[in-house]
């Protein structure tokens, strides 16, 4: 927790990823064309300090690099560590596609995002933060037995490596001075779909097999807690209903799967509220007292702004339920998980922008209502305790006033004076 006691109170931060333009799309293909020409390199570099100073003019508490170096949230990590192959045909919302899969042990080699956070670190004064795919995601999407068992017997065999390549990563950007580090896992999240657990039809044909909810997420768990085990850094957990083309894969609010969490230990587990059938601001009532939420207040799939009002309406909810000190506030989640996602960046920027307002905002309510003068009822029992105590002395109150009612500069005093016989 040595991150949030620094920030304001209700602080703002991204879920990782920004709209990539078009040019940032064409820089990322020539980069993968052509890894080692450095004008490619020098221009990413130029566009990712466009990302980060987008979050700071939108007033972001804490900022990322826009994951603009990623063509895909969890595939550039894939394809830096190695061992995967795109051999398996899947369908995905109503789209025919290759598929990745580990099909060769992963190698053993140096982190893979180290360079990323240390130029992320280097270019803002802003608390930082970094996303990594979790274990658990990347063992139900990419683990396939079909193609994987002679790299890894099983899935847990082939997460447990994973969670061991993670650990190492996630603790290189501590060192390098990441504030936050987040683990995306949206594969916790499908424990949400009553359709998805009853077998039924569903958006994505990787999570057409059994759950064991009973099994896996414990499993999840003790991954993320390997990994975020000593970290000198502020750890979350993402977990999302998915984002593809301003659709979510899953549907569903977290009541099935916040109980599950009692042995998370992270700092903060960032959901999903404002977009329809995801969370409901009752299932806060479910979420474990060792952990602080990121509630997400801003809708990322549907092009339509919400109003500042309307973002502050679901953080009062949820202020309700939690109180001001767990909550900071989010988008739903990242805009565009893929490079190809249609939103815009101006998109991006307005509804961050409407964030911080409803954050300014909701900070100024709770400033206000902590500075109402509660010494005056508290200071009425207290004199009607004296009085019950001391029946034969006479009570004075007095104070003296030098700033408003409830500052610290209020100082009321109680004076007992016996009568004179």
């Amino acid at each position: 927790m040595t991150v949030s006691k620094k920030l304001p109170l209700l602080y703002t931060h991204p879920i990782g990823s920004l709209p990539r333009p078009l040019v940032v799309r064409d820089l990322l293909r020539q980069r993968d064309e052509r890894p080692n020409d450095l004008s490619v390199h020098a221009a990413l570099d130029d566009f990712v300090r466009f990302a980060i100073r987008l979050q700071e003019t939108a007033g972001m508490d804490v900022v990322s690099d826009g994951e603009w170096r990623r063509t895909q949230y969890i595939q550039e990590f894939l394809m830096r560590v190695g061992g995967f192959e795109a051999c398996r045909v899947i369908e995905h919302q109503g789209e025919v596609k290759m598929s990745s899969v580990v099909v060769r042990r992963m190698p053993t080699k140096a982190p893979v995002f180290a360079d990323d956070a240390q130029f992320l670190v280097a270019n803002t004064e802003r608390f930082t933060k970094f996303a990594l795919p979790s274990p658990f995601l990347i063992a139900v999407r990419y683990w396939h037995e079909d193609y994987s068992r002679e790299a890894y017997p099983t899935a847990q065999h082939f997460m447990d490596h994973l969670t061991e390549i993670l650990a190492v990563e996630a603790r290189v950007l501590a060192e390098i001075g990441i504030d936050v580090i987040q683990l995306d896992d949206p594969a916790l999240t499908y424990y949400c779909d009553p359709n998805l657990m009853a077998g039924k039809s569903i958006h994505d044909q990787r999570l057409l097999r059994l759950w064991d909810a009973n099994r896996e997420v414990p499993a999840a768990v003790e991954a993320i807690n390997r990994i975020a085990d000593g970290l000198q850094a502020e750890v979350h957990v993402h977990s999302c209903h998915s984002v593809y083309k301003r659709q979510a894969d899953v549907v569903g609010d977290y009541k099935p799967l916040l109980p599950r969490l009692d042995n998370l230990r992270v700092d903060r587990v960032n959901l999903e509220f404002a977009y329809p059938q995801t969370g409901d601001v009752s299932d806060l009532d479910l979420l474990p007292n060792q952990l602080q939420v990121g509630l997400g207040i801003v809708d990322v799939r549907t092009e339509q702004l919400q109003s500042v009002e309307q973002i502050a309406g679901i953080a009062r909810a949820g202020i309700q339920r939690l109180g001001v000190h767990r909550i900071a506030l989010n988008p739903d989640c990242g805009f565009a998980p893929d490079a190809g996602e249609p939103p815009t960046i101006d998109e991006a920027y307005q509804k961050l922008c409407r964030l911080t307002e409803a954050a300014r905002q909701l900070r100024a309510e709770h400033s206000a209502k902590s500075s109402t003068p509660l010494w005056s009822p508290i200071f009425h029992r207290l004199l009607k305790t004296f009085h019950r105590r001391n029946k034969s002395d006479e009570i004075e109150f007095q104070s003296s006033f030098e700033r408003p009612l409830g500052s610290p500069c209020f100082t009321p005093t109680i004076r007992l004076r016996s009568p004179t016989n």
